[in-house]
């Protein structure tokens, strides 16, 4: 059994307001991830796993130029916490990799995992008057998924204390996202 949509309530954001609120979060989470894998390749860059480092922060950094341009193509105001994830998401990258290259795998895990749910949420959330921007998100949740497998694929789950420190990354993405939604 479908349910109608229900009505806005008074304060609910517009659907522009929504819009500006996913491609500002968005921005920014791309932006973190560059940020992390550039983190990782600082430690890591000279190893055997600085090549496929290399390749996903190539993709993250494609990401981030797309929501850039929707940043100044609607005038979407970006985070004013962009100082802050250039700092933690290095800082996160280069911790996790100092732990050692299943580590830094782990928190790819913990990062792309968090994304693809958010990712699904904000597509599920779009009218087809905001297709482009679905297929936009839609393919870039795809090649988060990748990342997400090759982390696992190159050890992740025997990174030491894997659970906590999933745990740890997850709710930290998730606590950026919220905040950069809206600041």
């Amino acid at each position: 059994m479908n349910t109608p949509p229900t009505a806005p309530l008074p304060g609910d954001p517009t659907a522009r307001k929504q819009v500006e609120r996913m491609i500002r979060v968005d921005h920014a989470g791309e932006y973190g991830a560059r940020r992390i894998y550039e983190g990782q390749l600082a430690v890591l860059g000279r190893r055997a796993e600085g090549e496929i480092l290399r390749h996903m922060r190539a993709q993250e950094q494609v990401h981030l130029e797309r929501f850039a341009a929707l940043i100044a193509e609607r005038r979407v105001r970006p985070t004013a916490l962009l100082p802050l994830w250039h700092v933690a998401g290095f800082a996160l990258g280069a911790a996790t990799a100092a732990l050692g290259s299943r580590a830094a795998m782990a928190c790819t895990v913990a990062v792309e995992e968090t994304i693809d749910a958010h990712y699904a949420g904000q597509a599920a959330r779009l009218g087809a008057d905001e297709a482009p921007l679905r297929d936009t998100i839609e393919t870039f949740r795809a090649e988060e998924l990748e990342h997400r497998d090759i982390g696992l694929a190159h050890g992740a789950e025997q990174a030491p204390a894997y659970r906590l420190l999933s745990r740890v990354i997850r709710a930290g993405c998730r606590a950026a996202i919220a905040a950069s939604e809206r600041l």
